[in-house]
Formats: C-alpha cells, sequence, structure tokens
C-alpha cells in the first residue's frame, strides 16, 4: 500500500498562517465532574490509569470525590465501560482491594461483571452511573450499606480519556472536534477559505479505525482522508464533510498520488471499496474545498 502521510501537506500549512483559525491537539486523561448525591453537591475527579484488555474506553479509573461543603476527599477505585461507570471505596481497606480489583478484572466478560466482583469485596460506599444515549446529565445511584439514594453527574458525555482537537476561530470561538465529530482526534489544520456564504476549513486526518484493537482493523494503518467543516460568515458551525483516501473499515487500499501542474491542487486515484465504485478526489488547498469525480 503506497503510503500518504502529513508529509504532502508540509508546503500547503502556509495558507492557515494568514487565517485566525488554529487547531491545538490535548489528550485528556483525567477530569472532574460536578453532581449530586441525593441532591447533595459533589466534585469528583477521575482518572484513566490503564485499558483491562483491548477496549481503549473499558479501563480502569481511579480518583476521589467530595461533598462541596466539606471537601473532604474520598478515594474512589472502579472501571469505566463504554459510558458506564462503576466506583467504589474500599474504606480502611481501600488501596488493598482496589489493588485486588484490579488483578481480577482482566477481560470485557469480567468488565461486565465488575459490580458483582466488587461486591464481594464489601465496598463501603459505590457509585454506579448509566450510559448515557442522550444529551442530557449522566444518572445514577450511590449505595452505602443497604440503603441507596439517587445520583447525577452534570454532564452530557462522562468520557474521561478524550483525544481533544480545538479549533480556536475568530471572535474567540472555540470548537473541540470530539464533540461533534468522531473521538478518535488525529486531525491536522490544512487551510482556511471564505465562500459566498461563509467559510470553510480543512482538516487533514489520520486516526484510528475504532478503539477495539483486538477487533476489526484493530491493528490496521487505521482511517486517513480531509473533512472541510462549513461555517457561516460569523463563523458559526453549521456541518461537515469528510472524504476517504485510505480505510480499513470502507476496504480502501493502495490509494495514488496523483501528479498535478498545481502545487495547491491534490489529487487521489481512490480504488473501489465496499460500498462505493473508484473515483478521484480532488483537494483544493487554497478554497479549503474537496470534490469527487469519476
Amino acid at each position: 500500500m503506497k503510503k500518504i502521510g502529513l508529509a504532502v501537506l508540509l508546503p500547503l500549512f502556509i495558507f492557515c498562517m494568514s487565517q485566525k483559525v488554529e487547531l491545538k491537539a490535548v489528550t485528556d486523561s483525567s477530569q472532574v465532574f460536578k453532581g449530586a448525591i441525593s441532591g447533595v453537591p459533589v466534585t469528583m475527579q477521575l482518572n484513566y490509569t490503564g485499558v483491562v484488555d483491548c477496549h481503549q474506553y473499558q479501563h480502569f479509573v481511579e480518583g476521589w470525590y467530595y461533598y462541596d461543603k466539606y471537601q473532604k476527599k474520598i478515594p474512589l477505585t472502579g472501571i469505566y465501560d463504554l459510558g458506564v461507570l462503576y466506583l467504589y471505596n474500599f474504606g480502611n481497606k481501600h488501596k488493598l482491594y482496589a489493588k485486588e480489583l484490579r488483578k481480577v478484572i482482566t477481560s470485557p466478560r469480567k468488565v461486565e461483571k465488575t459490580d458483582s466482583i466488587a461486591r464481594t469485596l464489601k465496598p463501603k460506599e459505590a457509585l454506579v452511573f448509566e450510559r448515557n444515549n442522550t444529551k442530557q446529565e449522566v444518572f445514577g445511584t450511590f449505595y452505602m450499606g443497604k440503603q441507596s439514594q439517587p445520583a447525577i453527574l452534570y454532564t452530557s458525555n462522562p468520557t474521561i480519556y478524550r483525544y481533544n482537537n480545538y479549533l480556536l476561530l475568530p471572535d474567540n470561538k472555540k470548537l473541540n472536534t470530539f464533540d461533534f465529530m468522531n473521538r478518535l482526534g488525529g486531525n491536522t489544520l490544512v487551510s482556511t477559505s471564505a465562500y459566498s456564504t461563509g467559510n470553510r476549513v480543512l482538516l487533514y486526518f489520520e486516526n484510528l479505525s475504532n478503539f477495539n484493537f483486538c477487533g476489526m482493523c484493530g491493528a490496521s494503518d487505521g482511517e486517513k482522508g480531509y473533512r472541510v467543516l462549513y461555517f457561516t460568515k460569523n463563523w458559526n458551525y453549521k456541518n461537515y464533510e469528510e472524504f476517504l483516501t485510505e480505510s480499513c473499515l470502507e476496504g480502501i487500499s493502495e490509494t495514488q498520488k496523483i501528479k498535478t501542474k498545481d502545487p495547491n491542487i491534490l489529487q487521489y486515484n481512490v480504488k473501489k471499496s465496499y460500498a462505493s465504485a473508484p473515483y478521484i478526489l480532488t483537494v483544493d488547498v487554497k478554497n479549503a474545498s474537496v470534490s469527487k469525480s469519476k
């Protein structure tokens, strides 16, 4: 497979320098959440401490929470499982049982049994937050002994490990591709351009095919291509388009770069994929646009 990478784009970044647009990649492995237990305000910090087996988002967490009124940190340990949070405090034996829990949970099947495994260690407190499929807060339950109380995190996204790609736009506007595009990051700013009804931003990307390193395409070269983001004249975000040059998921390989007379025009001969016929992909760097043709 012919590798098509960032090297072909290096002479083109000059177009971005005159624009008031920047892209900053920041990988977070720790998050602070505000929430409440039985209506009483709490603050929680959770840290990513390594994957259980193969999936980036089935991982161990360590951290703490406190009641805002008292600010006495209560240690937590547990699992983040594809949006579900299992958190435990083991009282005076917290460090010992936190290590024991980590030794036992070693596979996706064990992750599914996290709560039942943790209960055998008799936690002093437990917090379980369910997967949130809406844009609302994350709801859960706080357990102490045989008592239970409602719990909530004031966020629509409890993800702890995040590949943030921040677009810093004119008028002090800021956009994170993690929030609306995909969560795999890997974007690089190529150019920006104004057009009749707004503004465009051209990104080149190279990212993983998915977060399951043992699943389909887990060991592949990943996904590569371009994204065009559309904005109003006032830099309010509208939508984006994605154009692949290589993809394990879509079966796009052996893409060839075509020589062009204009250094601001990039062309790729994209072979037939699982779902589409072959096509020519044309990238207009100066105008921050991408088009397909047969």
